[in-house]
């Protein structure tokens, strides 16, 4: 039985993936340059699906796309260790628990920031005793404060 050849609008609907995005991926040469029918139509294999759906999962995972075509050019070798996998997902979730840290604190900040605004009342004009005056960026530290001292002595 031969194997299934796909055109690339076929292989977009059996992926999912759109076939601007296809032919992306080949000039990044994550997918091989796939072969040609008489009509210059390019035409892929079944095997394509499978590594699409690779690269789409790796992409939802938050891999960029230089991670991905590292991992794939290794698979492609047969010298893909299950340990590169493990330590890339691994990367991956210590970034993740950063930037989840990073967003409660950012949540605490503005759920202070509220806290601080709602005593001031809703309808108060905005003038240098509101809060708004008082919110500073600490780039050295990468904190954003509340000088809330000066908004409840104001």
């Amino acid at each position: 039985m031969a194997a299934m050849k796909l055109l690339i609008h076929q292989l977009a609907a059996r992926s999912g993936v759109p076939t601007k995005t296809i032919r992306y991926y080949e000039s990044i040469k994550l997918l091989p340059r796939p072969s040609r029918a008489r009509n210059n139509y390019r035409v892929y294999s079944e095997a394509t699906i499978e590594r699409l759906r690779f690269i789409v999962g790796a992409r939802r995972l938050g891999f960029r796309l230089d991670e991905i075509a590292a991992l794939l050019s290794a698979r492609d070798k047969g010298k893909l260790l299950c340990g590169q996998t493990l330590d890339s997902l691994e990367r991956h979730l210590q970034e993740i628990d950063k930037r989840i840290a990073d967003l409660l604190e950012t949540r605490a900040m503005l759920l202070e920031l509220r806290a601080q605004g709602e005593k001031i009342g809703r309808h108060a004009r905005c003038d240098d005793k509101c809060m708004c005056y008082h919110i500073t960026a600490d780039r050295a530290q990468n904190k954003i404060t509340i000088t809330s001292e000066e908004i409840q002595n104001g």
